[in-house]
């Protein structure tokens, strides 16, 4: 029939031309970045409330919009992307991810339009975070009413 690789074979080839990561490196890197998420998020907190007045809830909810702004201008801007790739989970597991995917999304299927591409596409790469969070939400409520009445 002709040479054919078998299974075996293939597995070991992927296996030794697959790029070796550094697991402790992107752990720390993701630990470092999504610290200093949360610490431009505290002094975002702390300049609301200080410099503007607002109540520490008000402040928190700024806080938020902000972060969520500043993550889809500079994925809007093409950098963000590349901050994602290095920092890995210190900047997509946050806010700043949730972000990022709807910007992203709303980027990639502007072209086809705003019901067909903008409207059906928007959710794909969040629509999951969106599900199972309104699906936890909902699975703790319930079980919160059950044993707390």
């Amino acid at each position: 029939m002709g040479d054919y690789m078998n299974i075996d074979e293939y597995a070991k080839l992927v296996k030794e031309y697959t790029p070796k990561e550094n697991r402790a490196k992107h752990f720390f890197w993701a630990f470092f970045i999504g610290g200093l998420v949360g610490v431009f998020a505290e002094f975002l907190i702390h300049c609301f409330v200080n410099c503007f007045g607002m109540s520490v809830t008000d402040a928190g909810s700024y806080t938020c919009l902000s972060v969520i702004f500043l993550a889809s201008l500079f994925t809007s801007l093409g950098f963000f992307d590349d901050w994602v790739s290095f920092a890995k989970a210190g900047l997509f597991i946050p806010t700043t991810g949730f972000a990022h995917a709807m910007t992203s999304a709303a980027l990639d299927y502007k072209h086809d339009g705003f019901i067909s591409g903008l409207g059906s596409c928007i959710f794909r790469l969040a629509g999951s975070v969106i599900l199972y969070g309104v699906l936890g939400a909902l699975f703790f409520s319930v079980l919160g009413v059950l044993i707390y009445g």
